[in-house]
């Protein structure tokens, strides 16, 4: 029973080995080994001086999470390259009629990002991605909520530039 075990084990092994490797349902091609992540620059109006290095700190982060994959400064199978072109502020809804201000507000980050695959140049793309949070614009101010408010955005942001490498969507 073993050895018939073993002997439809071998032809399967091999023919998964030759495979995409999928993690997390992300098909990245099994010789890729390599990715560099430079830095994301922010060319946005309203600068924000951390949110270039946590962008860029927040996709490592997924990628060294959810793959195998090495991160290298240069010379890589694939490379993430891309800049912040928006950090804005709105009001999304008015509280008090008779002297209108804002109950809510939406705190946008839009990015530019180039993936180049070397492996495979048909992968690569240059896309924009935006996300956002609502926040109260009452109580809190925004200095207490900006950090939590770009970790979750960031959390948003690389999901999507993840995704749209390595699951093809």
């Amino acid at each position: 029973m073993k050895k018939i075990f073993l002997l439809l084990l071998i032809p399967i092994a091999s023919v998964l080995h030759s495979c995409s490797i999928k993690l997390n349902g992300a098909s990245i091609p099994a010789n890729m080994k390599t990715v560099a992540v430079l830095y994301f620059e922010n060319n946005a109006p309203l600068v924000i001086p951390t949110l270039g290095q946590d962008l860029t700190e927040a996709l490592k982060t997924r990628i060294r999470n959810q793959t195998s994959l090495a991160i290298r400064n240069n010379d890589a199978d694939a490379i993430f390259e891309g800049r912040i072109t928006g950090y804005d502020i709105r009001p999304t809804s008015l509280q008090n009629n008779n002297s209108p201000s804002a109950g809510t507000n939406k705190l946008t980050i839009r990015v530019s990002i180039k993936y180049t695959s070397n492996l495979d140049p048909k992968q690569s793309y240059e896309e924009s991605f935006e996300r956002f949070r609502e926040f109260p614009a009452t109580g809190q101010t925004l200095e207490s909520q900006q950090q939590q408010l770009i970790r979750e955005i960031n959390a948003q942001l690389t999901e999507d530039i993840f995704n749209r490498a390595f699951a093809q969507w």
